[in-house]
């Protein structure tokens, strides 16, 4: 009997490492019984098979010039990123608003492609069409809302839109029911866990991705101070954290990210509250950053008007007297803006919390053996490694405004649309008789527009 050679090569596997090994790891590594598929089995057994051949490390001199290709790189889509974000940013909210849907889509196709990949190699076809559609449907669901909210006046005296906006939420409902029988009718016997799993996965993808970023949206209607504010806000914090951490870090924050230090973790939070205190005191001057949109037109060199929020109005505050305190410290006074108390409680939510989003990314990349969640920012992998922290920013930015700082007053569109979908249309003829009366007591409009609009109704 002969002896087996050492270092034979098999022909069909030139050496290298199959390719389903080289990928990254997804739901189709494991069979529908919660076993190793045997495509994976015999991967791994082909490369225990195949000699191993030593690479040579790459010497000082390679390893400089990949990292400064790698710098330059990277600073470069930096400033490019930056200069079209200002250019956005000045040239009016719906830029920004164009802005964020390109971030949502991007991220949201980023993240189900970790399961686009077993479902081309399981041959689902309809897979990656219902998880399109899954977000077409949650968009227009989301969009509507948005709209509905901020421009019932402009809605709602629409023919056409009209019948859209009073029946809006029962037409989203109708398109995800679909989607759902769908999903249902394209199930296939062999593939159930993953097809189950996948659509778990993707209904994630919407809620973390698609749900924050409506929020992210409606803080830009909400005035542009409260999208630039926490966004520069998490940014600040990525950066002096890096500074910190290197210059005086010494102890492992978590260990999701081995690099993160508490020391840097710490000395990001000090700086950034800093940091928001002067962004605030800046952006206040500015209507254009703190006024609510009602001209979508409007850009930063024509600015809006509006009646400023109390917030961004300067107050003196009297120390109060307590028994402890010297008499000199009694009439002590400070002049300030409440947002500045906001803006350091938006300072301490985007250092101590925000960056659990992070982690978060992190440890799911983790858990799929990758490292990017994809490469559609050159340098800096995919845009949802950029944006992990500012979706959970922007939804809190947004909870916090409308529970401490939104104004809670009646406004003509929620009167308008009151008006519309609660009165007959004899009683709406009858409230619109009686507000000309009105205006025409208090001397607001003419004699000759009255009996015109007399003449009118009762023709």
């Amino acid at each position: 009997m002969g002896r087996s050679k050492r270092g034979v090569r098999f022909p069909h596997s030139n050496g290298q490492v199959s390719g389903s090994e080289g990928r990254r790891s997804s739901f189709s590594d494991a069979s529908e019984d919660g076993g190793a598929s045997p495509t994976s089995l015999r991967a791994r057994a082909q490369s225990q098979l195949a000699p191993v051949e030593e690479q040579k490390p790459p010497t000082a001199e390679e390893e400089y010039q990949k990292k400064k290709a790698n710098f330059i790189t990277r600073t470069f889509w930096t400033l490019c990123m930056l200069a079209a974000f200002f250019s956005a940013l000045f040239m009016g909210h719906i830029y920004i608003i164009i802005i964020v849907t390109a971030i949502q889509i991007i991220s949201f196709k980023e993240v189900i492609a970790i399961a686009n990949v077993p479902s081309r190699a399981r041959s689902l076809r309809s897979t990656k069409s219902l998880n399109w559609y899954w977000l077409a449907t949650t968009m227009y669901f989301l969009y509507g809302e948005s709209v509905i909210y901020y421009f019932k006046h402009i809605v709602l005296v629409d023919k056409v839109l009209l019948p859209l906006a009073t029946h809006h939420r029962f037409i989203s409902f109708i398109l995800y029911v679909f989607g759902f029988v769908f999903f249902v009718a394209s199930l296939q016997a062999g593939h159930y866990k993953f097809q189950f799993t996948n659509f778990a996965w993707t209904h994630m993808a919407l809620y973390l991705i698609v749900v924050q970023a409506h929020f992210v949206m409606n803080n830009v209607f909400e005035g542009m101070i409260w999208f630039f504010l926490p966004a520069a806000l998490v940014i600040t914090n990525d950066i002096f954290a890096y500074i910190c951490g290197i210059a005086f870090g010494r102890t492992q924050l978590i260990k999701l990210s081995p690099k993160k230090t508490v020391e840097g973790f710490v000395g990001a939070w000090i700086t950034t509250v800093l940091f928001g205190m002067v962004l605030v005191n800046l952006m206040i001057r500015s209507k254009y950053f703190i006024c609510p949109v009602n001209d979508l037109g409007a850009t930063f060199f024509t600015g809006l008007e509006c009646d400023p929020n109390p917030v961004f109005i300067s107050r003196t505050y009297q120390m109060p007297e307590f028994f402890f305190l010297p008499p000199k410290l009694a009439n002590l006074s400070f002049t300030f803006a409440p947002i500045q108390l906001h803006a350091f409680v938006l300072a301490s939510f985007a250092s101590l919390i925000a960056p659990f989003g992070g982690f978060f990314a992190s440890g799911l990349k983790r858990s799929f053996k990758i490292k990017d969640f994809g490469d559609s920012i050159p340098g800096h992998g995919g845009m949802t490694d950029r944006m992990d922290c500012q979706f959970i920013m922007g939804f809190f930015a947004y909870m916090y405004y409308h529970t401490f700082i939104s104004l809670h007053k009646v406004t003509m569109g929620s009167i308008l649309e009151t008006a519309i979908t609660s009165l007959s249309p004899e009683e709406q003829v009858e409230l619109v008789k009686n507000m000309s009366r009105y205006l025409g007591n208090q001397g607001v409009v003419s004699e000759k527009f009255l009996q015109c609009v007399e003449r009118t109704i009762s023709n």
